[in-house]
């Protein structure tokens, strides 16, 4: 019998760990979202508002198992628990390191709760983590939530704190029109073009989604050294549409945008959604973009090389994260998978009832 071939840990390049409950249950909304707004209204900003400690952990475990299962090594999240703030960052990467899971994360922060306090508690919190974390598989990077849920005085912030601390920005940008709109309502061209008027874009800052970037805009992203990073699930699911101009750069990559991190998945989701506006070729650069990312933020050109998992007829074997097995004889070596579903599930039913009374 022959060995089983090796190949590369994958990379989701942009995903949300604080959604690791939703695929166990979670309810419908009480009304039916019509449009991109309300679909952040009436479940994402509800299922993160109702996060407490003991909800985050036991979300964070279980998305982060279910990845590593699956042969995802690398996860770059974007965070937000708008009543769980100080101390998220830690909560998530400890997480990851005792997984197993190389990580970047941030939290994004955001005026749509709390105005400009809540704004400077999120990029405080980014702040504080960057500095002090000092895990071998996690590295922290600046967020903000998107244009439209910030003002122009939480965007020059963040991109003082990117400067300060020499990293970059993690954001939502023009993931829907109404981003855009927003933007325009505030007399920019557009949110990229708001971002990089305030100084708030450094260099291989991650812009997720770009639907309704132009294809002169996603050159500028380019000339940027932006990352940009496609969800073909979430947009779909979303109905926002799709990223028609990506194929002008080629700094981009592949994320789940909160959905399991089942890359396989994503993948098959992103060819039936982008073959009929884009080249394969187009599209497979998707594929590696997540490891020149990586790579990067990790400051390790040989990142690649030390993340591996090995298939037998279709199933994850064995998985390797800077060279250090976590996955052996397809069972999670670092921590108790029964456990943590068992666990999950339990937080889960907690998780729906919280979110009932918001």
């Amino acid at each position: 019998m022959s060995s089983p071939a090796r190949k590369p840990g994958r990379v989701n390049a942009h995903t949300h760990l604080y959604s690791g409950l939703a695929s166990l249950g979670m309810p419908p909304p009480k009304k039916e979202p019509e449009n991109f707004l309300e679909i952040l209204e009436h479940v994402w900003w509800k299922l993160d508002g109702a996060l407490d400690e003991r909800g985050l952990l036991a979300a964070a475990r279980y998305y982060v198992a279910d990845a590593l299962y699956a042969g995802t090594s690398t996860l770059i999240d974007h965070h937000e628990s708008p009543n769980l703030i100080e101390g998220s960052l830690d909560l998530l990467a400890d997480t990851c390191q005792m997984l197993g899971m190389r990580a970047v994360l941030c939290y994004g922060a955001t005026e749509r709760n709390g105005g400009r306090t809540e704004a400077r508690r999120g990029l405080e919190e980014s702040r504080r983590f960057i500095k002090e974390n000092n895990r071998p598989l996690v590295r922290g990077v600046v967020g903000l939530h998107a244009s439209f849920t910030v003002s122009d005085e939480t965007i020059r912030e963040a991109g003082d704190l990117c400067r300060d601390l020499g990293t970059v920005l993690h954001i939502h940008l023009a993931e829907d029109r109404a981003d855009v709109e927003d933007a325009r309502s505030r007399g920019y061209e557009g949110p990229l073009e708001r971002l990089i008027q305030l100084g708030a874009l450094p260099k291989g800052s991650i812009l997720a989604h770009g639907v309704h970037l132009t294809a002169a805009q996603v050159r500028r992203t380019q000339e940027h050294g932006c990352w940009i990073v496609q969800n073909p699930r979430s947009n779909r699911g979303n109905r926002v549409g799709y990223p028609k101009a990506l194929g002008n750069s080629d700094r981009t990559a592949l994320g789940t945008d909160g959905y399991p991190a089942r890359m396989d998945e994503e993948e098959e989701a992103l060819f039936e959604t982008g073959l009929p506006h884009e080249a394969r070729e187009l599209l497979e650069e998707r594929l590696a973009g997540g490891y020149r990312l990586t790579a990067e933020r990790f400051d390790d050109p040989d990142v690649e090389m030390k993340d591996a998992v090995y298939h037998e007829e279709g199933r994850v074997m064995s998985l390797f994260v800077d060279n250090r097995a976590v996955i052996e004889c397809g069972r999670l070596h670092t921590a108790d998978w029964e456990e943590i579903q068992f666990h999950a599930r339990q937080e889960a039913e907690r998780l729906w009832d919280r979110m009932d009374f918001l």
